[in-house]
């Protein structure tokens, strides 16, 4: 304890209380301004306690997002003579952490909630209530220090502008950002060949297709070398290629320690970048978890599809009512040719039952799969709807 050297700065105090079995359990924090004689007092008054003094205040890191009960509700007017007011309610107590370095997934359908929480954590709408912050920051109480260390993508054009090049906007936006003429040399060809349009940064943004577009927009939101980054749907309306483009840069991000939240409605996507997904309806989130936990939460079934003829399809179904209770029949009306799902934990018995009609007058085509995040986000939408 004698080596022990601190300055009158404030310090992390955790006192830990050491087990038989050598494991440590943190007791409590202090983060208080403390002296050295102080420090010296405290070990000797607490001589069964292990201490450890741990720098300044700030070094603890917090969360890069805290979401705590965020409710936004728009409030609208209606009616020519007798005016109304309507109250909408877009995001109702949502709440989650993200740490430093995660890519995170807000998942929901179209009116769920998602780019609206998104544009309270990016300080584009104000909470009706609630609290977040972004790495400690309060997005209300210290909105210009937010803005220093966020970065954010919408998805579409957007926020360019199509008559300039690439480097024109980007300049542009350097300027806006305050940064030194000298940085901004510099970062634009990185982020350019970064975000895959080295070579193309002299071309204007009209020529551009929309994966290019989104790719340009990425480079933009990352000028300012944020540490938190979001993407609001950025693969909506990408081709296949394009959008493959994108998610490798996306993960050539993390690879940089960037913290980035991405909302989607695409599964495959969700489930190839997310590090932890959060399914939101109706304003809420449903539930919470990584890709991998969520698939077993909801069961570790195999999904088979099936092609079938409409005029076949009832004596498929009346074969099929031999499955154990906990197997789920559906008869697709809608797909052409009509689709047989089926979703059982004994796929075995189903192929045995269906074996005898595995021929074109009954069945043109079958697929047997294992549950995908897919599967699950309508297992938990549908059953909130019901």
């Amino acid at each position: 304890m004698k080596s022990l050297h601190t300055d009158s700065s404030h310090v992390f105090l955790f006192f830990i209380k050491r087990k038989e079995s050598a494991v440590k359990l943190r007791l409590s924090v202090l983060c208080v301004p403390i002296s050295n004689t102080q420090i010296l007092s405290t070990y000797d008054r607490l001589g069964h306690l292990d201490f450890v003094a741990l720098g300044r205040r700030g070094e603890m890191e917090n969360p890069a997002i805290q979401a705590c009960s965020l409710n936004k509700v728009f409030k609208t007017k209606i009616g020519l003579w007798k005016i109304k007011s309507k109250s909408t309610t877009a995001v109702e107590d949502i709440s989650f952490e993200v740490e430093r370095g995660e890519l995170f997934g807000l998942l929901g359908p179209n009116g769920a909630g998602k780019t609206t929480t998104v544009k309270m954590l990016t300080t584009l709408l104000l909470p009706t209530r609630g609290t977040a912050k972004i790495l400690g920051l309060d997005v209300i109480e210290q909105t210009a220090e937010v803005r220093k260390h966020i970065g954010f993508a919408f998805s579409g054009s957007r926020g360019l502008y199509n008559r300039l090049t690439a480097i024109q906007n980007l300049n542009y936006f350097a300027e806006l950002y305050a940064l030194e003429p000298k940085v901004t040399k510099k970062r634009i060809p990185e982020l350019l060949e970064l975000v895959g349009l080295n070579g193309r940064g002299d071309d204007r943004v009209e020529t551009y297709s929309s994966g290019m577009v989104q790719r340009l927009h990425l480079a933009r939101a990352l000028l300012h070398e944020p540490e938190v980054l979001f993407l609001d749907e950025p693969t909506v309306g990408i081709d296949p290629v394009g959008s493959r483009e994108l998610r490798q840069t996306i993960k050539n991000l993390i690879s940089l320690k960037k913290t980035i939240l991405l909302t989607t409605h695409y599964m495959a996507e969700a489930e190839e970048l997310c590090n932890r997904i959060a399914i939101v309806n109706h304003g809420k989130i449903v539930v919470m978890d990584t890709p991998a936990s969520l698939k077993k939460r909801v069961s570790g079934d195999s999904v088979i599809e099936a092609e079938v003829q409409s005029a076949k399809a009832p004596i498929l179904l009346d074969t099929l009512r031999g499955l154990d209770g906990r197997s789920m029949v559906k008869l697709d009306h809608s797909a052409e040719p009509e689709k047989l799902c089926i979703r059982t934990a004994e796929p075995e018995k189903v192929l045995e039952l269906l074996s005898p009609f595995l021929n074109p007058d009954y069945i043109l085509g079958m697929e047997v799969r294992h549950q995908t995040l897919e599967d699950v986000y309508i297992t938990i939408i549908q059953g909130e709807k019901e």
